[in-house]
């Protein structure tokens, strides 16, 4: 049985610089599997990091993406997109196209210190990647913890309704214990697609 090949999507201003990404590539490489996990530092501008996950996962023949906040949103994305892929979805935004027009302006990533401007082009290129229903349940696994502080979990959970769920009371939006959902990631990921 071929193994799949991970790949972790970052969230907005996040980076593989990120606390999730690193306790990720610490456990891959404690099982010695390093070489079935990619954590691409992705740009900020929605069609671009789109298009380079694209080309990630097509070098793949099957792959399992973890997508945290609006790397869920890319996730969920990328799932309609591939029969190929399936995707653990931490804290994911629902609709970032709705939430982020609020943070209009000057920018800068948390991580590497890139400034931009977020502008509306970004939100209508977010807006051109959304569903109004969650694409293909059966491929999804939602992690969602209950005490998010920038995200309203019932979004998440109504939205990815039909999808597998471990909603958690407490946490935070950087989702609390993470390491702890590693082994559950594992499981789901353990069976090809068909």
């Amino acid at each position: 049985m071929t193994s799949p090949h991970f790949i972790y999507i970052h969230g907005f201003n996040s980076s593989p610089a990120s606390l999730k990404a690193r306790l990720l590539v610490a456990e891959f490489e404690r099982l010695g599997l390093s070489e079935h996990l990619s954590v691409p530092a992705l740009p900020h501008w929605p069609a671009e990091a789109i298009a380079q996950l694209e080309r990630l996962v097509i070098k793949h023949p099957w792959v399992v993406l973890i997508g945290s906040s609006l790397g869920g949103f890319y996730a969920t994305y990328l799932v309609q997109r591939f029969d190929h892929v399936r995707a653990v979805l931490v804290n994911p935004a629902v609709a970032p196209h709705r939430l982020l027009p609020k943070y209009l302006g000057a920018q800068k990533n948390y991580y590497s210190d890139e400034s931009y401007q977020l502008t509306w082009d970004h939100m209508t290129q977010l807006e051109a990647l959304y569903f109004n229903q969650a694409p293909r349940p059966e491929r999804l696994l939602l992690l969602q913890q209950e005490a998010d502080e920038t995200l309203d979990y019932r979004d998440a959970v109504a939205y990815y309704g039909e999808a597998q769920q471990i909603v958690q009371p407490g946490g935070h939006h950087g989702f609390e214990n993470f390491e702890s959902m590693i082994p559950t990631i594992f499981r789901f990921a353990d069976k090809e697609i068909t």
